[in-house]
């Protein structure tokens, strides 16, 4: 960069940072693991203090929505953080995926080999476990539990590592919990809908449909995906299927394309910077340094900011817009929602041996190693790929630790799983609980002492 030796305020030297897309994601992930982290805490100190009929009550208590001609939307503020909010959260999942599989980690078939294997290895070996453990009693229907990664604290793991992790084994992670999450909602859509009603079906179907038309005819603005998005929301929820996944359908039909060729837009932009050099000589002798007393000034930043959005992928554009308030609101006040588990000290060995938390932390802990590590050892000695560049099998075990990290995701299944069983409920989360703190302490203590 030029004229270095002039004096920058703090927020000017930004313009001197330049961040690829994988690095913003990764910065991303580590702040909303952060948030994360402590919703969870004050989730259970709420649950078990002198706090807890409070937050109990909170909880359930009844928001209604009415809707002219449809009547009313009633449901406790647990659910509508469920089914409601999440579903932003899963726009985020969708954007990732779609993401990935066309620029990022899964672009490449040769490169995405491995991650590929060892998520599908990270959810098959860890729902093996838990089913065997939980066979033949009504608890197996929450095999889909230890199957998922978050990625946020995996991530935020990793990166409190610092260099002594290669960019390579973050990357190589960053892809297996894209997989991961795309396998979860697989899950959630096959297995985890109880009933469907035809009508609101067709209004789905319908309201994709229009989705895909309208990315088909060029629209670049996200407000008809959202109005559509919003309408495509409620008939899922009508329909039996969990309306969260409204959030991955609409996701995918989001356009990659941007709306101005680079090219063209950089020839355009040198042409508006240069008439903004102008006009700025223009008015070397106004005082002044404040843009705002310049109208011809403002009306070129209007047009280049204009130009910056219309040469933008809407895809990127929308990720890099809605990972915040999802990261900072979406996911802090689902922990806050889910996370707060009473815990009774007297008990505590019971609880864990029941075979429900006992399958949802084999699950996660050896399963998750077994399947992530165990699998990609295999399909390398087999010859099916190699690991990337740097990364060893050192590595490889600790990120099959890592990604026994269910928190989000697997709490999120057990609420489906077990909605109509508190027991089994809270069994669950108790094991999602002590097993991503088991699994996130070991995956950072054998990369710490063993990677090199």
């Amino acid at each position: 960069m030029k004229n270095k030796d002039k004096n920058y305020q703090p927020w000017e030297k930004s313009f001197d940072k330049i961040v690829t897309p994988l690095e913003e994601f990764i910065h991303e992930e580590t702040t909303s693991g952060f948030f994360l982290m402590i919703s969870a805490i004050l989730a259970m100190f709420f649950a078990n203090s002198f706090l807890s009929h409070h937050y109990e009550h909170i909880l359930h208590t009844e928001l209604a929505i009415s809707i002219t001609g449809m009547g009313e939307l009633r449901y406790t503020l647990h659910h509508w953080i469920n089914d409601g909010l999440m579903a932003l959260f899963f726009l985020i999942v969708g954007l990732e995926i779609k993401r990935e599989v066309i620029v990022g980690e899964l672009s490449d078939p040769k490169a995405a080999m491995m991650p590929i294997v060892a998520a599908i290895g990270g959810m098959v070996v860890p729902a093996l476990f838990f089913y065997s453990i939980n066979f033949g009693t009504d608890a197996a229907a929450g095999w889909g539990i230890p199957m998922a990664t978050d990625i946020a604290f995996a991530v935020g793991v990793l990166v409190l590592l610092g260099s002594r992790v290669p960019k390579t084994v973050l990357a190589f992670l960053v892809g297996l919990a894209i997989v991961d999450d795309l396998g979860a909602v697989m899950v959630i859509a096959l297995f985890y809908t109880e009933q469907i009603f035809l009508n609101w079906l067709y209004l789905v179907i319908a309201a994709l449909g229009l989705l895909i038309i309208i990315n088909r005819m060029g629209i670049r603005k996200p407000l008809p995906y959202f109005i559509i998005g919003t309408v495509l929301w409620f008939a899922m929820l009508q329909s039996g299927i969990h309306a969260t996944l409204a959030g991955v359908l609409v996701a995918l039909t989001i356009p990659v394309k941007p709306k101005f060729d680079h090219m063209l837009f950089i020839d355009h932009m040198n042409e508006i910077l240069a008439s903004l050099k102008e006009t700025r000589n223009k008015q070397t002798n106004n005082k002044s340094t404040c843009i705002i007393h310049d109208g011809e000034s403002r009306a070129l930043l209007q047009t280049l900011e204009n130009g910056v959005h219309s040469v933008e992928s809407p895809l990127q554009r929308l990720e890099h817009t809605m990972h915040m308030p999802v990261a900072f609101i979406v996911i802090p006040l689902f922990a806050l929602a889910n996370a707060g588990i009473p815990v009774d000290i007297s008990s505590i060995g019971q609880t864990l041996t029941h075979p429900v938390a006992l399958g949802v932390m084999v699950g996660l802990i050896l399963g998750k190693l077994i399947g992530v590590a165990g699998v990609t050892w295999l399909a390398i000695k087999l010859g099916i790929g190699k690991l990337p560049e740097g990364m060893t099998t050192s590595h490889l075990v600790g990120v099959g630790l890592l990604a026994g990290i269910g928190f989000t995701m697997s709490i999120f299944i057990s609420e489906l799983g077990f909605a109509n069983n508190p027991e089994y409920l809270l069994m669950a989360k108790t094991g999602v609980l002590f097993a991503s703190m088991m699994t996130g302490i070991c995956g950072y203590l054998w990369l710490r002492f063993t990677a090199k």
